[in-house]
C-alpha cells in the first residue's frame, strides 16, 4: 500500500505495540503531528510543557512499563532540547526512540529556519543516531531504532526525518514487532571457574548494579544470596532488586550508600560484580576499592569489563543464564563468621536516630503508607541520596532515578511516563532546587489528570552543592542559598492541582494519605531544616576510612 511516510512512521509504531508517545509539536513534523491527529493506529499522543520534560517522560515510561518509550521533536531548539534527557538515558542504559523532524532535504546545508544537525550532535548521547534520507528506507530504519535501542546493553536512539520525507509517498510493507537480538551466552568453563572462586569464599559479597533490573534478573541474584552465604550490596541503580530488611541486604554502597555496605565490599575475599559499570559514585578510591577481594565481572556489555575495576574473571553475555548455571554450581551454605563479623560492621556503623520532620521519618512513613508496585522517582541531590537509602523499594525496577548523569528535573516527567506506563498513581521525591527546573510539567499532569504526587523536600538550597561547600570549601556558601520565597503548595494549585505545605509528620501523613484517591498530580511542599546532610559520606576518591561524618562539618554550618 501506498503511505506517506508520516502513515509510515505511525504504521511502524503500531507494529512495534507503541499506545503512547510524548512530545511537543514544531513546524518540521506538523505532517507527523497531523497523522497522529487522524489517530487511525490508536496512539496516545502525550504534549508536554517542554521537550525535556516529553524526553524523561519518555525514559520513565520504559523504565517503570514494559514497551519503549518514544519521544517526539521538532528540529532545531526542539531537538536541542531533548539531548539532555537522551544522555539521561544512555547513562542509566535505558532504551528509548526518538522522532525529531529536520528541515527538507533541499534545505540541508543552507542554514535554514531551526537546522541543525541533529544525526551528528546525538552521536555521543545515543546507542545509534540515523538520518533519513531516502523514504524507501524509513520503514526499515525505524525497525532497526527499535531492535538498537532494546539489544545487547539497551539505550536510546534518534532517528532525524526531514520534512519533505514525512510527506513523500512509498509503498509500505507490514512487518512483525521486532526481536532484540539474543545476547551470546557465557562461556561453561568461565561460570565453572566463577563458581569454584565463590565457593571457597570465606567473605563473600555481591555487588549489583542496574544491569540487575534491566536484565530482569533480580530473583535470581535473591536465588545466589540466599543459597551462597554472601551478603549483597547495591549501586544507586540497583537498589530497586531486593528489599531493604532481606537480612542478607546491606544497602546502597559508594559516596553516600550505608557505610556498613562500604565496609562489607572492603572487607570481603570475593566479590561478585553483576551489571555495573563500576561508577566512580561507587567505587571511590580504585585501588582500595574491595581491596582484598578476588573480582568476578558479569556484564552483557564486554566495554565495561576491565575498564574500570580489573577482574580476575571476566563473564560476558546473557546475564540470565549466566546466573541460572552459577546457582547450579553454588554450594548451598552458610558461613556463621562471616554473619557475625556482618553484625559487628553494622553495629560499629549504625545511624543514630533523629526525631522530628526529618527526611529519613519521612521517607520511612512515605514507605509504609506506599504500595510496593507504586513507581518512585527523585530528581538529583540529597533527597535522591536519602530515598536510595532509607525507601526501601519491593519492586525491581521500581526506583526511577538519573544514576549516570545526575540530571535535575529528570523526576517530574520521569513519574508522568511512569504512571501513564503503569496506569496508576506514582511519586516523585525532588527537592526544591531540582522541582523549579521542570515544575511545569504539572500542568501536564493536571491536563492529562496523570495521578503524581509530588513530594519536595524543601531546604531552601541546593542541598547537596551546599553539603560539599560546607565539607571542602570551609563552610564558605556561595549561590547555593535559594531563599525561595515560592509557595509551591499555592503554585500547585494556580496549576490546577492540589498542593499543600507541611512541617511535621502527624501533617505530612494526613496529608499524604488524603492524596491517594486523587486522580489528578499533587504536590506537598515539605518544609525541613537547612542544616540536615547526606551523612556520613565518602569524599571522591576516598575509601571507607576516609568517611566525613556531621562532627567534621563546620560547626557554623
Amino acid at each position: 500500500m501506498l503511505l506517506t511516510g508520516s502513515e509510515i512512521v505511525l504504521e511502524v509504531l503500531a507494529e512495534q505495540q507503541t499506545t503512547t508517545v510524548f512530545g511537543y509539536p514544531g513546524g518540521n513534523v506538523l505532517s507527523l503531528y497531523d497523522k497522529l491527529r487522524e489517530n487511525k493506529k490508536g496512539i496516545r499522543h502525550i504534549l508536554t510543557a517542554h521537550e525535556q520534560g516529553a524526553v524523561h517522560a519518555a525514559d520513565g515510561y520504559s523504565r517503570a512499563g514494559k514497551g519503549i518509550g518514544v519521544v517526539v521533536a521538532t528540529s532545531g531548539p526542539g531537538a536541542t532540547n531533548i539531548v539532555t534527557g537522551l544522555a539521561t538515558a544512555y547513562a542509566d542504559s535505558i532504551p528509548l526512540v526518538a522522532i525529531t523532524g529536520s528541515v527538507p532535504t533541499t534545505s540541508v546545508g543552507t542554514d535554514s529556519f531551526q537546522e541543525i544537525d541533529t544525526a551528528s550532535l546525538t552521536l555521543a548521547v545515543t546507542k545509534y543516531s540515523f538520518f533519513v534520507k531516502d523514504i524507501k528506507k524509513l520503514a526499515q530504519t525505524m525497525r532497526n531504532a527499535f531492535r538498537i535501542a532494546q539489544s545487547g546493553r539497551p539505550g536510546p536512539v534518534l532517528v532525524d526525518i526531514p520534512h519533505d520525507i514525512q510527506k513523500a509517498v512509498c509503498s509500505f510493507e507490514p512487518a512483525e514487532k521486532v526481536k532484540p537480538e539474543e545476547a551470546e551466552q557465557v562461556e561453561a568453563e568461565q561460570i565453572q571457574q566463577a563458581a569454584a572462586l565463590f565457593n571457597q569464599a570465606k567473605r563473600p559479597m555481591i555487588y549489583c548494579g542496574g544491569g540487575v533490573i534491566r536484565s530482569k534478573t533480580a530473583h535470581l541474584v535473591r536465588k545466589l544470596v540466599e543459597k551462597s552465604g554472601a551478603y549483597v550490596a547495591f549501586s544507586m541503580m540497583g537498589i530497586s532488586a531486593m528489599e531493604l530488611e532481606h537480612s542478607k541486604n546491606l544497602g546502597m554502597a559508594g559516596m553516600y550508600g550505608k557505610m556498613a555496605a562500604n565496609q562489607a565490599i572492603a572487607k570481603a575475599d570475593v566479590l561478585l560484580a553483576i551489571g555495573t559499570r563500576f561508577s566512580d559514585r561507587g567505587t571511590g578510591n580504585r585501588e582500595a576499592f574491595a581491596r582484598n577481594a578476588k573480582i568476578i565481572h558479569m556484564d552483557v556489555d564486554e566495554a565495561e569489563l576491565g575498564k574500570v575495576i580489573p577482574a580476575d574473571i571476566e563473564l560476558t553475555g546473557d546475564m540470565k543464564g549466566a546466573l541460572e548455571a552459577l546457582i547450579l554450581l553454588v554450594e548451598e551454605k552458610t558461613i556463621p563468621q562471616w554473619e557475625e563479623e556482618i553484625k559487628t560492621i553494622q553495629t560499629t556503623f549504625a545511624e543514630e536516630e533523629k526525631e522530628g520532620f526529618t527526611p529519613k521519618r519521612i521517607l520511612e512513613a512515605l514507605r509504609q503508607m506506599t504500595e510496593d508496585t507504586v513507581p518512585v522517582s527523585t530528581d538529583v541531590g540529597q533527597h535522591q541520596m536519602w530515598t536510595s537509602k532509607y525507601y526501601s523499594f519491593r519492586t525491581p525496577g521500581a526506583h526511577l532515578t538519573s544514576g549516570g548523569f545526575g540530571t535535575m528535573g529528570y523526576g517530574m516527567g520521569a513519574a508522568i511516563g511512569a504512571s501513564v506506563a503503569t496506569k496508576g498513581q506514582s511519586l516523585l521525591v525532588t527537592g526544591d532546587g531540582s522541582f523549579t527546573m521542570n515544575m511545569q510539567e504539572v500542568t501536564t499532569a493536571v491536563r492529562n489528570q496523570i495521578p503524581v504526587t509530588v513530594l519536595v523536600l524543601n531546604n531552601g538550597g541546593l542541598g547537596m552543592i551546599r553539603q560539599l561547600q560546607d565539607c571542602f570549601c570551609d563552610g564558605r556558601r556561595f549561590s547555593t542559598e535559594l531563599q525561595f520565597t515560592t509557595d509551591f503548595a499555592a503554585l500547585a494549585r494556580a496549576m490546577g492541582a492540589d498542593g499543600y505545605q507541611v512541617s511535621d509528620m502527624e501533617t505530612f501523613e494526613e496529608v499524604y494519605k488524603k492524596t491517594r484517591a486523587n486522580q489528578g498530580p499533587t504536590v506537598i511542599d515539605c518544609r525541613i531544616a537547612e542544616k540536615q546532610h547526606a551523612l556520613p559520606m565518602i569524599p571522591p576518591n576516598g575509601a571507607v576510612e576516609d568517611r566525613i561524618e556531621e562532627k567534621d562539618i563546620p560547626t557554623s554550618c
